[in-house]
């Protein structure tokens, strides 16, 4: 029978440790690690995001118990005290560089976005991850409520987060949208919360192609109407020049204004866009896509550990969910390189369940049967 490592080592080997070791040499401060490591930092962390620990003690007290394949791992000991220390210490902008380098890995593996055209396509939201006033009085914005935002864009072609920012909660979207640098020619979709005009121009110029939604109180005249297919829920494709003040300072090129009524719900939308190579039924398409991001959010909220965190200071908790988002692309990378059927939800349950076992990773991930061992024989008597 073939020897197998535990499939929490398997999943580890994913990540590229020459490049893990030179990003955490970057981002280390302080004095150098005596007794841990990074690594044993990310291991623990990791195991707790796979296997729903729910508190540092209970981290700690699982890797006690597989102290025996903990060395396999590469990882050192860790204790609660030293786990604390370093995740309330060292920056978590190390997790964050470590999510840019899995991203950059999983891109050459990813599937696309099922679209006709070839440009990048994007999705931006954000969303509040709820917190105890009590336990983070840092996080507090507004009566007895606290939280911090993740902003996140999303990549179609995969639905992988390709970029992403924690913020204190009132930071606005738009705010964080300006920092972005989108690639030339890509595609971003996103809602009433990015209407910017300052921004629309910003992308134009970029080479960036946009899908948002009109305000109700925009103030426009028709330049161009294009004949539309009623069937398909469409009401109207017109160009527009926005003659509001704003948009007139901004001079703000002609845009592309695309009226949908959904089918299902019968809700009207109204978009706004700078892109007119595509038909006005896609641009309902691509907009109807961004459904997409809320999904993840709901997922990485339902199946990581990003409620019941291990740390009170701002750091420790921006630590974990950089590492629940690296979490996340080890196991697209998996999904998409090894082009498994199974859903990232299934394939997270199985390795909950299997995490120091014993067994090939892809024959788990496939459900593969279970070779029985071989009969040992001295468990047989020989009766004369």
């Amino acid at each position: 029978m073939a020897h197998h490592n535990t499939v929490f080592a398997q999943l580890l080997k994913m990540v590229p440790r020459h490049r893990f070791d030179g990003l955490a040499e970057r981002h280390h401060v302080g004095r150098r690690f005596r007794k841990t490591s990074r690594w044993s930092q990310f291991v623990a962390l990791a195991m707790g995001q796979l296997s729903g620990r729910h508190s540092l003690r209970d981290v700690v007290a699982n890797a006690d118990a597989q102290r025996s394949r903990w060395y396999h791992l590469g990882a050192l000991r860790v204790t609660r005290s030293t786990l604390a220390r370093v995740n309330e210490q060292q920056p978590c902008s190390f997790y964050e560089a470590l999510f840019g380098t899995l991203y950059q890995r999983c891109r050459t593996h990813r599937p696309g976005h099922g679209f006709r055209f070839k440009n990048a396509l994007y999705s931006l939201d954000s969303s509040l991850i709820d917190l105890s006033l009590k336990l983070f009085p840092w996080g507090h914005f507004a009566l007895s409520k606290a939280a911090i935002k993740l902003h996140l864009g999303l990549d179609h072609r995969g639905h992988l987060p390709a970029f992403a920012t924690l913020t204190e909660p009132r930071r606005s979207d738009i705010e964080v949208a300006r920092s972005l640098s989108l690639p030339r020619g890509s595609i971003v979709v996103f809602d009433k919360g990015y209407d910017d005009y300052s921004w629309y121009t910003t992308l134009t110029n970029q080479g960036v192609f946009f899908i948002g939604r009109q305000k109700r109180d925009a103030r426009y005249k028709v330049v161009e109407r294009r004949k539309v297919d009623k069937s398909q829920g469409l009401i109207c494709d017109q160009t527009i020049e926005l003659t509001g003040i704003k948009s007139r300072r901004e001079a703000l090129a002609p845009l592309r204004r695309v009226v949908y009524r959904d089918a299902d719900t019968g809700r009207r939308y109204v978009f706004l866009s700078n892109h007119f190579g595509l038909s006005a039924s896609t641009i309902a398409a691509c907009y109807r896509q961004r459904w997409q991001i809320e999904l993840f959010f709901k997922w990485i909220k339902q199946n990581l550990k990003i409620k019941a965190f291990l740390g009170t200071s701002r750091n420790a908790v921006m630590t974990q969910i950089w590492i629940a988002l690296c979490m996340y692309l080890m196991l697209a990378y998996l999904k998409y390189a090894s082009k498994l059927h199974a859903s990232l939800q299934t394939m997270i349950r199985l390795l909950q369940l299997n995490l120091f076992a014993r067994r090939n990773l892809m024959a788990l991930l496939r459900g593969d049967p279970t070779v029985p061992d071989p009969p040992n024989p001295q468990a047989h008597l020989a009766f004369t």
